[in-house]
């Protein structure tokens, strides 16, 4: 059966970061992916409405095969401005239009106040009441989560991606405001050895992770 999985992340290449990789794996596999960006990325360096961070999205979203990007624009690193219902409120209304039964989101124990925010929203946008829902997995994002301090993202799940990484280094070349030189974390080559270092922590090659923050199956199903 096709899967239909939706991404929700803060900002333009979050996306990307923690979970590129995964996402080629769904699309080759014939699942429909939406991904969903709530923040515009641009307005915390005096770079007003520019869209060149939401056109770089596109062009990777593109690449990996994504059906569509969803783009709330709210206002970077200003959700600690908003009730949480009002991050919460679009998130429930893209829920209830894709009917997901696979959703990442990005983990919220890092240095990112917007992420941490955006974390709490959706587990209140994917709970149980959503009977769609499947599976919640929380990704890692390369240069805010292993910043933090106390470091809480402990993954339980290994997704192989020997052979999606050339597609999500190929998609992240497309954030070209948002590349940076080795050794920074958003740099080409520290994504890959950083994969590599996942990869090796289960016997994998390369491989994305990930923390399972529920998993629910219905009317006798026992996995996605």
């Amino acid at each position: 059966m096709t899967n239909k999985v939706l991404v929700i992340a803060a900002h333009p290449d979050d996306e990307l970061l923690g979970c590129g990789g995964t996402v080629a794996l769904h699309v080759n596999n014939g699942d429909r992916v939406k991904a969903l960006i709530m923040c515009e990325g641009e307005s915390l360096r005096g770079i007003v409405q520019s869209n060149e961070n939401m056109s770089h999205c596109d062009q990777a979203a593109k690449v990996l095969g994504v059906e569509e990007v969803i783009k709330v624009g709210l206002s970077d690193q200003k959700l600690d401005t908003l009730t949480l219902t009002e991050v919460i409120t679009p998130i429930e209304k893209v829920v209830a239009e894709f009917q997901p039964n696979i959703v990442y989101c990005q983990y919220g124990g890092d240095v990112n106040r917007d992420h941490e925010l955006l974390f709490k929203a959706v587990l209140v946008a994917t709970r149980p009441t959503v009977e769609s829902i499947e599976e919640v997995l929380a990704f890692d994002t390369a240069s805010s989560t292993e910043w933090a301090y106390p470091r809480s993202f402990v993954p339980d799940t290994y997704v192989d991606i020997s052979s999606t990484i050339e597609t999500k280094l190929e998609a992240m070349a497309c954030y070209e405001t948002e590349l940076r030189d080795y050794p920074h974390p958003r740099s080409l080559k520290a994504l890959k050895y950083k994969a590599h270092g996942w990869g090796n922590q289960s016997c994998l090659d390369l491989a994305e992770v990930f923390m399972s923050i529920r998993r629910v199956y219905r009317n006798g199903k026992t996995s996605v």
